[in-house]
C-alpha cells in the first residue's frame, strides 16, 4: 500500500441513480423492517417523494469510488489482502428512489503497521444539485505482501 496516496482525492464518480427496486432489495438484505423502504403509499403519507433508503445504502455508493481506490495502480492494493475493518455514516437527507447520487472518495489517511495499512476513506455523497446527503468513512486494513 503506498501511504503517500494520503490527501489524494478521486474524481466523482457518474451519476448513481437510486431505483426503487433496489430500496426494497437492500432494505430486504439488511433486514429493515420500515414500509417506507417498500410501500410507495406508505412513504408518501409519511411525507417522502418516493421509496426511502435504509441509512446504511450509502455503502452502496461508496462501493463505486472503492473501486477506483483499489483499482488505482499507485495504491498498491491487492484485493485479496484488504478487510474491511470499521464503517460509519453521517446522513444529511434521507436518500429516497429517484435521487441521482455522485460519490468523490479522498483518502483520509495511510498509517502502516508492522507492513499493514490501515487506509481511512471519506466518500462525500450529493444529489443532482451538489446539495450533501452522505458521508461514508470506512476504514479498510490492507496486508503487505510475504
Amino acid at each position: 500500500m503506498n501511504p503517500d496516496l494520503a490527501g489524494r482525492t478521486y474524481p466523482p464518480t457518474e451519476p448513481f441513480r437510486v431505483e426503487r427496486e433496489r430500496v426494497r432489495e437492500f432494505a430486504d438484505a439488511v433486514l429493515s423492517t420500515s414500509p417506507f423502504s417498500r410501500d410507495l403509499e406508505a412513504a408518501h403519507a409519511a411525507g417522502y417523494a418516493d421509496l426511502v433508503a435504509p441509512p446504511t445504502f450509502p455503502i452502496v455508493i461508496q462501493q463505486r469510488t472503492w473501486d477506483q481506490l483499489i483499482g488505482d495502480p499507485e495504491a498498491g492494493i491487492e484485493l485479496s489482502r484488504v478487510l474491511h475493518g470499521d464503517q460509519r455514516f453521517h446522513v444529511t437527507r434521507p436518500i429516497v428512489a429517484g435521487d441521482e447520487l455522485v460519490a468523490t472518495l479522498t483518502v483520509a489517511s495511510v498509517r502502516m503497521m508492522a507492513g499493514n495499512a490501515m487506509v481511512t476513506a471519506e466518500t462525500v455523497i450529493t444529489d443532482a444539485d451538489g446539495a450533501h446527503v452522505a458521508t461514508a468513512t470506512s476504514m479498510l486494513m490492507v496486508g503487505g505482501g510475504e
